[in-house]
């Protein structure tokens, strides 16, 4: 069958149509290496993005510091990258400071125990800095023997202190001079004769140093504590123990 003319031109218009069609997509070129690659790293970094995001809901400050600053060095010019950089240092910031309290907090040691007919309450540190020896700061209450803060060395022997002695202790920057005493009894512990202004002093201070010579080889030594994670209300008060 021969079609009209006018037909003909119509059929002819749309298959060129079709052509042009099919030659414009085969002509589209394909993502190239870079591309792609740029499109991957876009795509990961807006995952770890809600990742960061989740972690900030949940408040866990450490793993949204590790995740945040992968962003920022792995995804530098990305709009993740920059929104995390709006946060991070003040979650840092955060983290740093609650992780050394929580240091600071675990260097002391606190218990109740019975001791020597009686019950006893100590809070206890050990010196951050030994010089080869073990030397514990240790703050007691006794239902008998009252209250008392004084030095124990684990080691061998105790402390130079011929009657009276005095200690130029510092507490952060200021030196304050302790009057403290050997027992008599011969234990390895240097007492301090005013327990309770010293323990008033150690509760504001963040570092105390304490310079004394120990009987094994009249060695000087300069023992360090840092005692700003102190809790007092974790310090048991004990009740005196009645008259019979």
């Amino acid at each position: 069958m021969i079609l009209p003319s006018r037909h003909r031109l119509a059929v002819a218009a749309l298959a060129g149509a079709l052509i042009l069609a099919g030659c414009s997509q085969s002509s589209a070129p394909a993502p190239s290496a870079a591309q792609q690659q740029a499109q991957a790293q876009a795509a990961e970094a807006a995952r770890s993005l809600d990742t960061y995001r989740q972690l900030l809901r949940i408040h866990n400050d450490q793993m949204a510091v590790e995740m945040g600053k992968d962003i920022v060095q792995r995804f530098p010019d990305s709009a993740a990258a920059k929104e995390v950089q709006q946060t991070l240092p003040g979650i840092e910031k955060r983290w740093k400071e609650n992780s050394e309290k929580t240091r600071l907090a675990a260097l002391w040691q606190y218990q109740v125990a019975p001791m020597a007919g009686g019950t006893q309450s100590t809070a206890a540190t050990y010196d951050s800095q030994p010089a080869g020896v073990h030397v514990r700061l240790v703050l007691r209450r006794h239902t008998s023997w009252g209250q008392s803060a004084f030095l124990f060395n684990d080691g061998r022997g105790g402390f130079v202190c011929k009657g009276e002695c005095t200690v130029a202790a510092k507490f952060d920057d200021k030196v304050h001079a302790i009057k403290a005493y050997a027992p008599s009894t011969g234990e390895p512990a240097l007492m301090i004769r005013d327990d309770k202004a010293f323990i008033a002093l150690l509760e504001k201070a963040k570092k105390i140093s304490l310079p004394v010579t120990l009987q094994d080889g009249e060695k000087k030594v300069e023992l360090v504590y840092e005692v700003g994670g102190f809790v007092p209300d974790q310090w048991q008060a004990l009740p005196k123990k009645g008259r019979k």
